[in-house]
């Protein structure tokens, strides 16, 4: 299975990634995957109270983070079987409209890369560990303590 984990600090253009990442596997040997899903997450100019989001920001503790999201994406891919996996992920200061997240999944099938890279983003959203804190644009700022809805 290959896997490649990597954390941005600066903005990242998710489509160019994808098609870099879509070139090497096609230049694999043995490039078995049929399917592919992916996911595109960027960040909303809403913050949770409803006011008018300036930026996320993201903190993180380097090297435990690497590991935790290497060993949620190994996990996720091994029980759906799949050939592949990318995961890019924001850190830092992240404007809207921008970035945060992007999953692609190879598999030989459509049902096992879907179901894969669903579960994986849940699994990033809700145990990654990053530390999330909301700045508005009339100058205040939150942490967050839960999880946006599906």
């Amino acid at each position: 299975m290959q896997l490649r984990i990597n954390l941005h600090s600066t903005a990242f253009e998710p489509l160019q990634v994808l098609a870099c990442w879509q070139e090497e596997q096609a230049h694999r040997l043995n490039a078995d995957s049929a399917a592919e899903a992916l996911f595109i997450g960027r960040v909303r100019g809403v913050a949770a109270d409803g006011g008018e989001l300036e930026a996320l920001e993201l903190e993180h503790y380097p090297g435990m983070t690497e590991q935790q999201l290497e060993r949620l994406a190994l996990d996720c891919c091994s029980r759906h079987t799949v050939n592949s996996c990318l995961v890019q992920h924001r850190i830092g200061r992240v404007l809207p409209g921008e970035a945060i997240v992007l999953v692609a999944i190879g598999a030989d099938r459509r049902g096992p890369a879907q179901r894969c890279c669903q579960e994986l983003l849940e699994a990033l959203k809700h145990n990654a560990p990053f530390w999330k804190r909301e700045w508005r644009t009339d100058g205040s700022s939150a942490w967050l303590s839960g999880n946006t809805p599906l």
